[in-house]
């Protein structure tokens, strides 16, 4: 009886995952299989799920229409210094706040902690007016400068909860030896906590890959745009390319998809490690 049991609830929980895994994915379905219809069929009712008949024209005049070559160029770029900033300052301030004793580290700690209670838009007019008045508008310095002072507060509690789950006796090990701070960041913690900084490698990626908002604040020149925002130029006030703008974005929606299943037994590692004690 009980492990009839076993095996209904253990069933029913798979069928939950797999409805809940239907409806998540039937976002990107839909955007697939529009990319490969004319514009009048993306919309017709019902539904045709399966394009008839596949056309392929929509991906080669979707890059052939803007210039996505260099808009790809501008956002590998901005990817690249953003993750390189981002692992860099945040792993260097959680070691900070993991691994050395400094009086108000907690305290402080504790303030960076509650930055991620204001809402984007409260630092948004402001943060503007700071680079304004340094003359970076349309620059790529307000997109990538910040990685570089810390890397997010998110980041760096993420790093430090699983900083504090190697044991201190490797610190003290190396210090013996006559090691000092930099050589044990560099050579004993960062090499154990390789599934933690592929944590925050995807979700920098991703986030930045697929930030919007930011670039269309403080870019302004056609040829610096990144590709979230060439996605725009295929709808205007009136008329929108459907057909186009599917193709466009499923062929950018590709990498994010391909670094995540790279990185998916890193991730979910990361994850479940995170914050266990040693």
């Amino acid at each position: 009886m009980k492990k009839n049991k076993k095996i209904f609830s253990k069933v029913l929980v798979y069928i939950i995952l797999i409805g809940g895994a239907i409806i998540c994915l039937i976002p990107f379905f839909w955007l697939v299989r529009s990319s490969f219809m004319k514009i009048e069929q993306i919309f017709l009712l019902p539904p045709e799920w399966i394009p008839r008949p596949f056309t392929f024209e929509n991906y080669i005049e979707a890059f052939t229409l803007l210039p996505f070559g260099r808009y790809f160029f501008n956002t590998i770029l901005i990817v690249g210094s953003v993750m390189a900033g981002t692992l860099i300052t945040s792993s260097i301030c959680a070691y900070g706040f993991s691994r050395i004793e400094w009086k108000g580290r907690n305290l402080i700690f504790s303030l960076i902690l509650s930055s991620m209670m204001l809402p984007y838009a409260a630092t948004l007019i402001p943060t503007f007016i700071g680079w304004s008045k340094l003359g970076a508008i349309n620059t790529y310095f307000p997109l990538t400068v910040p990685a570089w002072f810390g890397g997010g507060a998110f980041n760096i509690f993420l790093l430090k909860q699983f900083f504090q789950g190697i044991p201190h006796e490797l610190d003290e090990s190396a210090v013996m030896d006559g090691a000092g701070h930099f050589t044990i960041y560099y050579k004993i913690i960062l090499p154990l906590v390789k599934p933690a900084l592929v944590v925050v490698a995807l979700f920098t990626f991703m986030n930045t890959w697929n930030d919007f908002l930011a670039p269309l604040i403080y870019i302004n020149d056609d040829s610096k745009f990144t590709l979230a925002l060439g996605l725009q130029l295929f709808t205007s006030q009136y008329t929108a390319q459907w057909h186009l703008l599917m193709a466009a974005a499923t062929v950018i929606l590709l990498p994010v998809v391909i670094v995540f299943l790279i990185g998916q037994k890193y991730f979910i590692e990361g994850i479940t490690m995170t914050g266990l004690k040693g």
